[in-house]
Parts: C-alpha cells; structure tokens; sequence
C-alpha cells in the first residue's frame, strides 16, 4: 500500500458537544441572543468553518454540537486554533457545559489510489441534513497484519460503501492524539438509509477487528443562528 495521493492539504477538523446549563434558561429571552450572538461571532473567528448542529433529543449526552475545521498544513495551526476556540468560549461556561470532544486530521487514505468522491468536504457551503459521528478503534491485531491481507478486507468495505453514493464520509486521524484512533463523520439525506449501510457493513470481515466504534452522535442540520434559536 503506497500513498499515490497528490500533495492535498491536510484539515483540522474539531467537533465539541455543549449542554446548555440552568444558568442559561434562566436568563431572559434578549439575554440569549446577545449570547447566541457573542459565542458565535467568537467561535467564527477560530477557524475557516463553523456550523452548529442540533444534537438534543436524538441524544441526552448534549444539546448541540459545534462543528470547527480549518487547513493545518502549518504545525502551528492546531495550538492556534485550540487558543481562539478556548477565548472564544471561556466567557460562557457559566452558560454552556461542553461535554464530549472528538477531532483530528485529514490526510490521504492508503487503501485508495485515488480520492473518494464521496469524501465530505468541510469547506462547502451545503450541508446534509444530518450528521453522524462516532470515535473508532481497531484491534492491535488489525495492525499486526500485512498490508495486503488489510487491503482486501478494506477493498470489501470499499465496494460497499460505494453502492451507496448519496452518504458521505469524512475520515480524521487521531492516533496519539485521543483516546481513539479515528473519528468517523458522516453526512446523509436519509437516516434510514444510513442504518441500512451500517448494517450490511456489520457483516463485513473487516468488522471482526473493530473494538470500539461508540458513543455515536446523530445531529440534525440547521444554519448556526437557528439551531441556537430552538434553545431561546
């Protein structure tokens, strides 16, 4: 397995999960959105991309989830970004409880030869109406394998996931970084047929050598402003 990948520049991608405290529903309706409007303005500024996604009731783990990506080919760009979001938030944590965080980079996949069109793009303005992300974990016997033994049990999961064109899928490399070592993020149309994926994919043999694909977190699309309007 060799990368064949054209130099594409690497992304941060960071996703953080609030829940809204009962300091916050005990301000008044203005109150809010002066901080809906303050946090935002804040949270804009730390990266190239924002967008705010509702998480709460598909979750009891969070309200909502705040999705920051940004291009991390200067080693510096990541403790930049960690020291915007932090001013940007510390303000408020009186008002907002983040409970969950999960990133990590991009970088080209050495399964394919080329680059998926099916690879969400975190810079593009449309977005899926949902959103789905878990961490996940290989087993250490994954790795003691040989490359090519890897690669026909992923080219399986490939085949598959192609069948289904319309579900998207971003991949981040977090190992050493977190706890797991990717975080898998997908965007779809239709939640059903997502799970129908998911399922077929659970019969695959590559799925012998997960050992941890949990908490997952399903999130709903809105523009940022009116995902914190459903919380005013």
């Amino acid at each position: 397995m060799t990368d064949q990948h054209p130099h594409v520049p690497r992304t941060l991608n960071h996703y953080a999960l609030y829940r809204f405290t009962q300091a916050y529903y005990a301000l008044p309706s203005e109150k809010k959105t002066d901080f809906h409007r303050q946090w935002l303005a804040g949270l804009s500024a730390s990266s190239e991309m924002l967008e705010l996604y509702q998480v709460s009731p598909a979750s009891a783990k969070a309200d909502i989830l705040v999705w920051s990506a940004l291009t991390a080919d200067d080693t510096l760009a990541a403790a930049k970004f960690f020291s915007a979001f932090a001013r940007a938030t510390a303000p408020y944590g009186h008002l907002v409880d983040m409970t969950e965080t999960l990133w990590g980079f991009t970088k080209p996949s050495v399964y394919s030869r080329s680059r998926s069109t099916q690879e969400i793009d975190p810079f593009k303005k449309d977005r899926k109406p949902y959103l789905v992300l878990y961490p996940f974990v290989k087993t250490g016997d994954w790795y003691l394998m040989s490359g090519d033994a890897r690669q026909g049990m992923m080219n399986e999961h490939i085949k598959l996931g192609k069948e289904y064109p319309d579900i998207t899928q971003l991949l981040l490399y977090s190992v050493g970084l977190q706890d797991q070592e990717f975080v898998v993020v997908y965007e779809t149309d239709d939640l059903t047929r997502f799970s129908d994926l998911v399922y077929r994919l659970r019969a695959t043999e590559v799925r012998r050598y997960t050992e941890r694909d949990t908490p997952l977190y399903t999130a709903v699309y809105h523009p940022a402003e009116e995902t914190l309007a459903l919380w005013a």
